[in-house]
């Protein structure tokens, strides 16, 4: 059996896509079951009860040498604890490359698109196989909450495209309004305790040589001002997460998903240093505003990367 599973803390791209992924190997042949890393945020719960659908279990505790897939992710740290005994059969993934090291060839699926869910689509057409509706709702949901209803710079044509060829199999007239629905389940947040909202969408990364750990969080949101309301907590809930990591620093970064902009909580001195010298912004008040760069992926850790790499 395969087991198929996304990143840490995941989004609805990484569970959508475990979902889709081991129905797909199952549809080829292969015995899989998908698994989650993480509880889920409240845009990937408000999908799955407009799927009628189960989240899929924690990951057990795996045998050394147990076959996995990996959607969505291929970096150890925002992984399987494990990662590192278990056999990566195959990866299907819109990252950079990371540090992943198996012990067989396995089979690689990499694309600069803005979801994982848009080359599953291609690995279905490829294969001949029809998508089913439930499979075509979970595809689309991810494309449309990884793209911010495309507003993302990670937005490519392929995903456009395969948002419009999934959107009528899903039975979704309007996507539009569909995500909009569930950038508003995203951003009903509540009492949500502080160290859960930072990480909702949390990964750290190694930067520079020897390499420093940083986690960096994101919160996509309609309404900013809720987030900001409890900026206090928040910059609490960082700077327990540095401590309990063993982390060199931690960002948590807004993004109005609406006016696409970033403003981003700065802890320290030492986040302080470093934005101010990667993106040459001021910190006012413990707040980075990072205009429009809203992409974690393609916007702020290739910055992050360069200035660590660059040793300034």
């Amino acid at each position: 059996m395969i087991a198929v599973f996304g990143h840490r803390n995941p989004d609805t791209d990484a569970i959508a896509s475990a979902m889709v992924y081991a129905r797909l190997l199952s549809r080829q042949g292969m015995e899989a079951q998908a698994y989650r890393l993480g509880e889920l945020n409240f845009e990937t719960s408000y999908v799955l009860r407009e799927l009628g659908l189960e989240a899929p279990e924690l990951l057990p505790d795996l045998k050394n040498g147990t076959q996995v897939a990996l959607v969505d992710h291929n970096e150890s740290a925002q992984s399987a604890a494990n990662l590192a005994e278990l056999s990566v059969t195959r990866v299907v993934d819109h990252h950079k490359l990371g540090d992943l090291v198996t012990s067989d060839p396995p089979y690689l699926r990499f694309e600069p698109v803005g979801c994982t869910a848009t080359i599953l689509l291609k690995l279905f057409r490829e294969a001949n196989l029809s998508v089913e509706p439930g499979d075509a709702k979970l595809m689309l949901s991810a494309i449309l909450s990884d793209t911010l209803h495309f507003r993302s710079p990670t937005t490519t044509a392929d995903d456009r495209e395969a948002a419009e060829f999934l959107a009528p199999i899903a039975g979704i007239e309007d996507m539009a309004s569909y995500a909009m629905a569930m950038f508003a389940a995203k951003s009903d947040l509540g009492n949500t305790p502080a160290a859960q909202l930072l990480k909702m969408d949390y990964k750290v990364f190694p930067f520079g040589e020897p390499a420093q750990q940083w986690g960096i969080g994101v919160i996509e949101t309609t309404n900013p001002a809720y987030v900001f309301g409890r900026k206090a907590e928040l910059l609490q809930a960082m700077d327990e997460a540095r401590a309990e990591g063993g982390l060199n620093g931690v960002l948590l970064s807004v993004v109005d998903i609406l006016n696409e902009t970033n403003r981003t909580f700065i802890l320290s001195a030492t986040e302080h240093k470093v934005i101010q010298e990667t993106f040459g912004v001021e910190v006012v008040d413990g707040v980075a505003d990072l205009g429009g760069r809203i992409s974690r992926k393609k916007q702020i850790v290739p910055a992050l990367e360069a200035h660590f790499t660059s040793g300034t």
